[in-house]
């Protein structure tokens, strides 16, 4: 029988379609029909774990997921923001939301990474947190020197510096402004302006008590305990499938 991770397709070639998402007709089309062209008994679509991904385990925490799947400059990018926080002296909340505000940049999406993140942590954790998470990303955008926040010169590196925020941003920021977690989520703004910075990432445990006291970690793993947002875990656990 096999385990809830083990390969459904041992002794195969296993391909990867081509996600959807950004793709051109024709690129999607082209990609599409070259691993279609390309099955046989002994090759088939991806499913399960990809062996080229560290393999996560059978109820992952949310620890799992920053071991396994949060890595690269984002992953240094949270730690980094997060463990400035808490030195500093920031209730734990703030401290979470910080850690945690670019999880969906580090493992499934970028564009509107604020509310896809939020979305994620939502069920275990706070409002506040969940709040500060999809606000930061609009609430960048707006300086707020009064409490610390200039806006920031990598956003005019990255996309000039007459870029506009389209329309949902500036109405998602004025709300904010005028929320009772407004302070919440600009301090992970404030936390959040180290973009280049070097700094040698601290190891993910130190988060662990925090995470402990304000992370509901469902006992069945996240991804399996039927969450309405637990097929967004499954997709960072297996986000190679073909279906």
């Amino acid at each position: 029988m096999c385990e809830l991770h083990d390969h459904p397709q041992p002794g195969r070639t296993r391909l990867i379609l081509p996600m959807p998402l950004g793709q051109t007709h024709d690129a999607m089309l082209n990609g599409e029909k070259h691993v279609l062209d390309s099955l046989a008994p002994d090759t088939v679509m991806m499913m399960g774990d990809n062996p080229a991904l560290p393999k996560v385990p059978e109820k992952p925490t949310l620890l799992d997921f920053f071991r396994t799947r949060i890595n690269g400059i984002t992953r240094r990018h949270l730690l980094t923001s997060a463990h400035r926080a808490m030195e500093q002296g920031m209730d734990e909340k703030v401290v979470l939301a910080i850690l945690l505000h670019d999880i969906a940049v580090a493992c499934l999406i970028r564009a509107d990474h604020g509310y896809w993140g939020a979305q994620m942590i939502a069920p275990y954790v706070d409002e506040e947190v969940a709040f500060a998470v999809q606000y930061h990303q609009c609430l960048r955008y707006y300086a707020d020197e009064a409490n610390g926040y200039p806006y920031p010169e990598s956003y005019n590196r990255f996309f000039g510096p007459d870029y506009a925020p389209p329309d949902y941003i500036r109405a998602d920021a004025e709300h904010a402004r005028n929320h009772r977690f407004y302070l919440s989520a600009r301090q992970v703004t404030v936390f959040d302006s180290y973009f280049f910075d070097d700094t040698p990432a601290p190891d993910s445990e130190i988060f662990a008590d925090i995470i402990g006291r304000h992370f509901r970690q469902p006992s069945q793993g996240l991804g399996f305990d039927n969450s309405p947002v637990a097929h967004m875990w499954r997709t960072v656990i297996w986000p190679h499938n073909a279906l």
